[in-house]
């Protein structure tokens, strides 16, 4: 399936491991050219490396989302260097699970503000594409009360708040805007491989939960937001997409 994405340009924030890099994999696999941003520059140099050959332009940028100046400045060079921007995903997250005064700051500042700047700077240049996309990554722990509810949960649920409210604000423009919730995602650096090691009686309950009887890896994840950033997905704007294999229970009107 040619997702009409190659040739356009994507950023991605949080780019060089689990999802984000998975993300990132995918719309290169696509034929689209990324901008991404971490905050560890041996990450961001790995990762560059790794998709030097791919037939794609892939730069990475070493900072942090909390700095709304270093957002805007990254946003205006990644549309210079690629005459424009067409699909934006802001995928980072501070993990800040643990109900502490530290956790509320770092997941305002990090997941949601990183989110609220990365679309504010970006929206004069999706503006000019003609398949205008944004997405960002919040969480089924953003829908139902969980063990991460508290910071982390209450932030994810602002996001999906927020990017409604973006997507109606912005209809008429043609910009198109989503919230992806995956589930329990296992991958190498994320939340579920400390748990297994540190809580395995917290592991074994939520593997209990679901009833696929494993947890969904970054590339599952990462599929669905790359078909929904693109043009295929072009009705698609102000949805929630469950990515949870039948996690939740909840109905979802």
């Amino acid at each position: 399936m040619d997702l009409q994405i190659k040739g356009r340009t994507a950023l991605v924030t949080g780019g060089t491991k689990g999802i984000g890099r998975a993300i990132v994999d995918t719309f290169v696999a696509e034929g689209a050219n990324v901008a991404f941003c971490a905050r560890d520059a041996g990450e961001v140099a790995a990762t560059e490396a790794a998709l030097a050959n791919s037939g794609s332009t892939v730069v990475g940028t070493v900072m942090d989302v909390r700095d709304a100046d270093a957002i805007s400045r990254w946003v205006d060079d990644s549309a210079k260097l690629f005459g424009g921007i067409d699909m934006i995903v802001s995928n980072v997250s501070a993990l800040a699970i643990p109900d502490t005064p530290e956790n509320w700051v770092e997941s305002l500042e990090v997941d949601l503000m990183g989110t609220v700047r990365l679309v504010t700077a970006s929206i004069p240049y999706l503006e000019k594409s003609d398949a205008p996309s944004i997405v960002a990554i919040s969480s089924v722990s953003g829908r139902e009360v969980d063990f991460a509810s508290g910071p982390y949960g209450t932030v994810k649920t602002a996001i999906i708040g927020y990017i409604a409210g973006v997507a109606f604000q912005l209809a008429e423009k043609g910009i198109r805007a989503n919230t992806v919730s995956p589930g329990n995602t296992y991958h190498a650096g994320g939340v579920w491989p400390s748990i297994e090691a540190d809580n395995p009686e917290l592991f074994k309950f939520a593997m209990d939960l679901n009833p696929t009887h494993r947890m969904g890896t970054a590339q599952e994840i990462a599929s669905s937001v790359v078909f929904i950033s693109s043009p295929l997905s072009s009705r698609t704007t102000g949805a929630n997409l469950l990515i949870d294999g039948a996690l939740t229970r909840g109905i979802q009107f």
